[in-house]
Formats: C-alpha cells, structure tokens, sequence
C-alpha cells in the first residue's frame, strides 16, 4: 500500500458474501457519493457467485474502490481486516445489499464538521425498504429513528441518547472517527457467519464514546428483512441468536461501567424486541428456547422493568412469570398510554396518518414483548 498519498475523509467497507444481485446497486450508489474524498475497500469473504467479478467490474472504472479477495472468515472478521485497511480519518459500514443516496456523506461530513473538535461518532436515521422482492408492493419507508430525535446542536454521551439503543443496530447510517476505534481497541466480534455481529459493536462504540451527534436526516435505503418467518420449523439456532448477542451486549454496557437508568432501560426493550420476535417464529415451543429468555429475563433489573414507561403491563407481567414472581404488584397502564400517545405522534411526523396507524396497529397484535424483527444477513 502506498502510504504516501494523502488520506480520505471516509473510509467504507462494504463486507460481501454472495449478494450479486445487489452488489451492483450498492457499489454503484456509493461510487456516485457527491463526497468524492474517499476510498471504498470491497471486501470478497469467500463468495461463491458472481460477487467477485461486480466488484472487479467496479474497481476496473472506479480508482478509489480497491477488492480484498479472501476465504470465508464470517461479517465480523471481513468488517475487521477492512477497518485494519483503513486509512479514512472517518469509517463508514456498507452492507452489500443495499444502497445510498447521493449526499450521505458530503451531508454527515458537512454535519460533522460544523462541530468544534473531534466527533466519535456520527449518526443518523435511515430509510427501510419493504417486500423489496415485490415491485408491485415495495415500500421505502423512514426507519425508527426519524423525527424522533432532533438533530444535534452539541455533542452528547450515549445517556443523553438512550433511543440510539432501542431499535435496529444501524450501524451502517453512521460514520466513525478511526482514531477512536483504534485508541479504543474496537473491533467487531468475530462470530462465524453474520453472526449478528452489528449488535456488540452498536454498544461499544456508543458506549465508549464522549462525543456523539445525531442527524435527523435519512440517506441510507436498509432492506429489511422478508416476512414470512411464521409457519417455519423451529430453527433453535437462528432462534437463540438474538438472545446470545443481547448477553453480549449486557456484558459489554457492563464492561463500559454505565450505570444510567436511561440506558439500560433502551436495552432491555431491545431484548424484549427480541424476545417478542422469538415467540412470533415459534419460539416458545422449544424448551431450550423458552430457557434462554427465561435466563435473559432474569438478568434485568426488576425495578427497571417494572417502571419502564414502554414496556406493557402485559409484558411486565410475562416478566413478573419468568422471573418467578407470584406476588404481582399492581400495574398502571398510564405510563404505557402516554408513551402509546407519543409513539403515535413520532409516526405521524416521520410516516403520516396511515404509517401511524400501521404501527399503532402492530402494538395492540403485540402479545409478550417488542417492536421490530432484526434482519438476519
């Protein structure tokens, strides 16, 4: 590598393991960034179908877009060997299936650069994209985050941020100053294939970081994940996924020393997001399954749960069963209204009336825990 040239704003990493019929689109939306300071290292885990020969294609008419081919190490590992590439002042995650638009970084670093001093981490909403393999019924619609935080004239910790916790990881609608990484030894756990790598990482960067700015804009199209999952056999692995990864998060909110209310309350409703997901595909038949939220259950402060403003009484009292509770205490459901009330109002801004209405709908089919089902890639 040619250390002599001059470094890129952004580094972006796009880890690629069999999406050639994405790839195109992705590379193709980066490669048109109106921010032109940057280098795109394509990373080949071992794919077996076309996916090596779009990223050949692309470099061949894109200089800045280099291609690392290596055998299957899993998204952890890939994402690794591309920050360890990396020579951007800032890094950016591309998941290769789906795509940009235009100003994603020109607007994140004019963002960034409006602050005095360095920032960690940078963040912003994003778009979800709906039954994608559809186009009679595709939706691109704004994701969790829009208009539910405004966007930042200071720099915050992620206790003055709690919400960044709460929904999808999304760690792709961000950028993240290197330095920071490196000083702070962070990396992606190295699980074997996707891994849900993206969870662990969430927490330890916005845990470690001291400098934290959220943008209420959206750049970044994520397809979702497909539904469907109803009506499959129990797969206890996939199953036990999310619940393996949310430990690992617990340990590493605990590793960081935070002890903010705030916090761990958006963390425990993203495991009870898991745990609602879990029990929707089946779950709840299988017994080891059925332990291993009952051990997640167990692991949450009781006092945190119990006067968690959006988590149901009807979740509280699963809880209050799990844990082995027979004294159960009374319940308010006002909390819960007034948190309903506002959900309703974020929707409403961020979606309209009938975005609103979908969402308001998808609580009340809510029957122990939850919000959005992650997808797996």
């Amino acid at each position: 590598m040619d250390t002599s040239r001059k470094a890129p704003r952004i580094s972006v990493i796009v880890p690629v393991y069999n999406v050639g019929a994405f790839l195109d689109q992705c590379l193709s939306s980066v490669r048109a960034q109106t921010m032109n300071d940057m280098e795109i290292i394509c990373l080949n885990d071992g794919s077996t179908d076309d996916s090596l020969a779009i990223m050949k294609h692309h470099a061949a008419r894109d200089g800045r877009l280099r291609v690392v081919d290596k055998e299957n190490e899993g998204y952890g590992a890939t994402c690794n060997r591309g920050i360890d590439l990396a020579r951007g002042e800032y890094v950016a995650i591309v998941e290769p299936d789906d795509y940009l638009l235009p100003t994603m970084y020109e607007d994140l670093l004019a963002f960034v650069d409006s602050f005095s001093g360095k920032i960690d981490v940078a963040k912003e909403a994003w778009f979800d994209v709906i039954d994608w393999d559809d186009p009679s019924v595709e939706r691109i619609v704004s994701g969790y985050l829009y208009k539910r935080l405004p966007t930042s004239r200071t720099v915050h910790t992620v206790d003055e941020l709690p919400e960044l916790l709460e929904g999808h990881p999304a760690i792709w609608s961000a950028l993240y100053r290197r330095e920071f990484l490196s000083q702070r030894g962070i990396r992606f756990h190295s699980y074997p294939g996707a891994g849900w790598a993206d969870n662990p990482f969430l927490v330890d960067t916005l845990c470690q970081a001291e400098r934290i700015v959220y943008l209420d804009a959206m750049h970044y199209c994520y397809r979702n994940e497909l539904s469907g999952g109803k009506g499959r056999p129990v797969d206890e692995e996939r199953l036990a996924m999310p619940l393996a990864r949310w430990e690992d998060m617990t340990q590493g909110i605990a590793a960081c020393g935070v002890d903010d209310p705030l916090v761990w309350q958006a963390h425990y409703q993203r495991g009870f997001n898991y745990i609602d997901d879990i029990i929707a595909q089946g779950g709840w038949e299988s017994p080891r399954i059925k332990a291993g939220i009952r051990d997640a259950l167990l692991t949450m402060r009781e006092d945190l749960v119990l006067g968690h403003p959006k988590l149901s009484p009807a979740k509280k009292r699963f809880y209050l069963e799990q844990i082995g509770r027979t004294d159960t205490p009374k319940l308010s459901s006002w909390p819960y209204m007034r948190h309903l009330a506002r959900e309703f109002a974020v929707r409403l801004r961020a979606q309209g009336l009938a975005g609103a209405c979908r969402a308001l709908g998808g609580f009340s089919r809510q029957k122990a825990s939850g919000r959005d089902a992650e997808k797996v890639k």
